[in-house]
Protein backbone atom coordinates (compact mmCIF):
# COMPACT_ATOMS: atom_id res chain seq x y z
CA UNK A 1 0.00 0.00 0.00
CA UNK A 2 1.27 3.48 -0.99
CA UNK A 3 1.65 5.90 1.88
CA UNK A 4 -0.94 8.90 1.79
CA UNK A 5 2.48 11.47 1.50
CA UNK A 6 3.54 9.63 -1.18
CA UNK A 7 0.31 9.11 -3.57
CA UNK A 8 0.02 12.66 -3.26
CA UNK A 9 3.46 13.26 -4.14
CA UNK A 10 3.08 11.31 -7.58
CA UNK A 11 -0.06 12.50 -8.24
CA UNK A 12 1.51 15.98 -8.24
CA UNK A 13 4.42 14.92 -10.52
CA UNK A 14 1.85 13.11 -13.06
CA UNK A 15 0.35 16.66 -13.11
CA UNK A 16 3.39 18.44 -13.55
CA UNK A 17 4.62 16.05 -16.24
CA UNK A 18 1.50 16.11 -18.12
CA UNK A 19 1.21 19.56 -17.99
CA UNK A 20 4.80 19.36 -19.23
CA UNK A 21 4.14 17.51 -22.15
CA UNK A 22 1.04 19.36 -23.19
CA UNK A 23 3.22 22.57 -23.26
CA UNK A 24 5.56 20.62 -25.53
CA UNK A 25 3.61 19.56 -28.07
CA UNK A 26 1.67 23.37 -28.52
CA UNK A 27 5.65 24.23 -29.07
CA UNK A 28 6.35 21.46 -31.44
CA UNK A 29 3.23 21.73 -33.37
CA UNK A 30 3.71 26.02 -33.32
CA UNK A 31 7.19 25.36 -34.85
CA UNK A 32 6.24 22.71 -37.42
CA UNK A 33 3.44 25.43 -38.73
CA UNK A 34 6.34 27.69 -38.85
CA UNK A 35 8.19 25.33 -40.97
CA UNK A 36 5.72 24.43 -43.22
CA UNK A 37 4.75 27.88 -44.06
CA UNK A 38 8.60 28.86 -44.45
CA UNK A 39 8.81 26.01 -46.55
CA UNK A 40 5.57 26.89 -48.70
CA UNK A 41 6.96 30.40 -49.45
CA UNK A 42 10.16 29.24 -50.55
CA UNK A 43 11.17 27.50 -53.81
CA UNK A 44 12.70 24.05 -53.54
CA UNK A 45 16.36 23.45 -54.42
CA UNK A 46 17.34 21.49 -57.20
CA UNK A 47 17.97 18.25 -55.40
CA UNK A 48 14.59 18.85 -53.71
CA UNK A 49 13.49 18.55 -57.35
CA UNK A 50 15.57 15.74 -58.99
CA UNK A 51 14.22 13.75 -55.28
CA UNK A 52 10.87 14.19 -55.93
CA UNK A 53 10.90 13.21 -60.32
CA UNK A 54 13.12 10.23 -59.50
CA UNK A 55 10.02 9.33 -56.85
CA UNK A 56 12.53 8.33 -54.22
CA UNK A 57 11.86 9.46 -50.27
CA UNK A 58 13.99 12.21 -48.80
CA UNK A 59 15.05 11.23 -45.61
CA UNK A 60 17.56 13.63 -44.75
CA UNK A 61 17.17 15.49 -41.38
CA UNK A 62 17.65 18.77 -42.27
CA UNK A 63 16.29 19.00 -45.77
CA UNK A 64 16.35 22.98 -46.36
CA UNK A 65 19.89 23.28 -45.42
CA UNK A 66 22.38 21.72 -48.00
Amino acid sequence: MIAPGKAEKRAARAARLSAALRENLKRRKAQARGRAKSDDLKEPSSSENAAAEAGTPDFRRNRGRD
